[in-house]
């Protein structure tokens, strides 16, 4: 069983939470768009037809499946356990898809499979597996696992997170260390999701900011420029911006969409106790500046596993242990529950 962040130490925690709502928010828990957004979908089906991609998706029991675009059950069966989430990664030509396993331990490893069906094979320890737009490049995360038993220990953690660029064709890998001069604390900021820009050298990293309790971030990498995953020279921290409360909310995921802009789950507020009031849907330039409402999420639940189809019309996100499918920046439907990561084919 894997555990969350809050099974860390105390100095390790992130605790989020905020006193005030969204602005013009509905009901809590009811996703909905800006007034300028198509109406919502009476169904699903209506949201998720035939010519939609496919999708990939971990189960809550571990298994790594291939959903039914109508009706969101699991169509086939690729890994039947031991798979966890949030991230899964398909290659480009949609041959391959890239998770993670926990054998047991304090390792959790990157394993691949044949879309079509066929053994695993084992990469590299690591999580958060995303393969590049142009199928060169696997990048993930090299972090202690947060599997219950396996929490880090010792006065600085900051030398056992990195972030890992690796070659596929010759099994290369680029090193993305914490900048430690900007950890005088000891106190890592772990990885939490990988997105590749459409140029297969920019990064979206999404990091938990656990020095003072200020929730997540998205850092854009130059994978090409960058000596660290953050607080280096060639990464930039995607500002938050906009209501509620900005300065004391936080992106707890992002993904880059195809126009360079980004998709991204915007929650408030960071502090003590852990009580977000809100969880917005986004589109936002790199700025963080919104271009587009998406939904309003349900302010209780994270909202993780986001991805943006090649195309860049249909989103996915999972809130909770359901799946939500959005068709060009509509409002998502409920496709499918159960779940714990999921990803576009």
């Amino acid at each position: 069983m894997r555990a969350t962040i809050a099974a860390l130490p105390a100095a390790v925690m992130l605790l989020a939470a905020c006193s005030d709502g969204s602005a013009g928010a509905t009901s809590p828990g009811t996703p909905a768009t800006t007034a300028a957004a198509a109406s919502p979908s009476a169904s699903p089906q209506a949201a998720h037809h035939a010519s939609s991609p496919g999708i990939v998706a971990v189960t809550t029991g571990g298994a790594l499946v291939l959903l039914n675009q109508s009706t969101g059950a699991a169509a086939r069966t690729l890994v039947p356990s031991g798979v966890i989430g949030d991230e899964i990664s398909v290659a480009p030509d949609g041959s391959t898809v890239y998770f993670v396993t926990h054998h047991g331990g304090c390792q959790d490893e990157i394993e691949s499979v044949p879309a079509s069906g066929g053994s695993p094979v084992r990469i590299t320890p690591g999580q958060y597996p995303a393969v590049s737009p142009d199928g060169t490049k696997l990048a993930f995360a090299a972090e202690p696992s947060l599997t219950i038993g396996c929490v880090p220990s010792g006065s600085n953690l900051t030398a056992q997170y990195k972030l890992v660029v690796r070659t596929l064709s010759t099994g290369s890998q680029a090193v993305f260390p914490m900048n430690p001069a900007s950890q005088a604390s000891g106190l890592p900021a772990p990885i939490s999701h990988l997105s590749w820009a459409r140029d297969s050298t920019q990064l979206a990293v999404s990091i938990s900011q656990v020095e003072d309790n200020e929730g997540w971030a998205v850092v854009l990498v130059d994978t090409a420029a960058a000596a660290y995953y953050e607080g280096g020279t060639g990464d930039t921290t995607v500002p938050v911006t906009g209501s509620p409360r900005a300065p004391d909310s936080y992106y707890r995921e992002g993904v880059f969409l195809p126009d360079g802009n980004l998709f991204v789950s915007r929650a408030c507020c960071t502090g003590i106790p852990v009580k977000n009031t809100s969880r917005l849907m986004w589109e936002v330039d790199i700025s963080g500046a919104q271009v587009h409402q998406v939904a309003i999420g349900y302010p209780a639940l994270e909202h993780t596993s986001l991805d943006v189809s090649g195309s860049g019309r249909w989103l996915l996100y999972v809130a909770g242990n359901d799946l939500y499918v959005s068709r060009s920046g509509r409002t998502p439907a409920k496709l499918a529950g159960g779940l714990v990561a999921a990803a576009w084919m």
